[in-house]
């Protein structure tokens, strides 16, 4: 059953598997804060379900997101607000890749199309990553003058190593499916368009194992993967 539970977000929930679709319908799906806001608003809806086995964050089959909305009006309201309040709004991106992090259901991005910055940012939140042959995954940040953080980088070295997460972030280099798999950012390809498809394939296969034993075994890994992320990335949001 799909449910529509906030302007961009529609939840849909099959057996153990929850497939939260973002939609903006403008064919950018770019991350405004109240994107974010309502983002967040849909992974802490988690947060004491226990039925659940996995959970599928997608776009559109023609791109997952544009990264952050520059154009978006309370973005242009960030060189005149105070330094307090920037900081305070500055949060929204962090928080959600925290909250996707944190999530005990197993998670799982499908990108079809392009996948930006802090789209980017979301998917390796996730525990995995499948994407359609088309899609292109990269992160413009520091051509855009703005470093790239949400915490990121921790998980990016995580996966793919210190000098790939460089070339990523530092010479903004794309990565198309075949590319990304190679270099460890994604898991498995899929058929363009067809990314959630196989999403749910995996997805079934999760809810297939013992519920509690997944939670636990998840927890461990990211206890041990991601142990030092908050100290390495404390600073993200003031040197944005």
């Amino acid at each position: 059953m799909l449910e529509k539970v906030s302007a961009f977000i529609s939840i849909e929930k099959i057996d153990r598997v929850s497939i939260i679709h973002f939609d903006r319908s403008d064919g950018k799906n770019a991350l405004s804060f109240q994107a974010l806001r309502e983002l967040i608003s849909a992974v802490e809806s988690f947060k004491d379900d226990f039925e659940t086995s996995a959970i599928i964050f997608t776009g559109t089959e023609q791109v997952f997101s544009l990264g952050f909305d520059l154009k978006d009006n309370e973005t242009k309201q960030l060189n005149v607000i105070s330094l307090a309040e920037r900081r305070q709004i500055l949060q929204l991106g962090p928080r959600l890749c925290k909250a996707i992090e944190k999530l005990e259901p197993f998670t799982i991005a499908a990108i079809d199309g392009w996948c930006i910055g802090g789209g980017m940012a979301i998917t390796l939140a996730c525990d995995l990553r499948i994407a359609g042959a088309d899609s292109i995954s990269f992160a413009p940040e520091i051509e855009r003058g703005m470093n790239m953080s949400w915490q990121t980088v921790p998980r990016a070295i995580a996966l793919m190593g210190p000098a790939k997460t460089k070339r990523i972030f530092i010479l903004s280099e794309q990565l198309n499916a075949t590319k990304g798999l190679d270099w460890g950012y994604l898991d498995k390809i899929a058929l363009t368009g067809k990314a959630l498809e196989a999403a749910m394939q995996v997805a079934k296969r999760i809810a297939e194992m013992p519920p509690v034993h997944v939670r636990m075994i998840k927890q461990g890994i990211n206890a041990a993967a991601f142990a030092l992320s908050d100290a390495v990335s404390s600073l993200d949001r003031d040197q944005y």
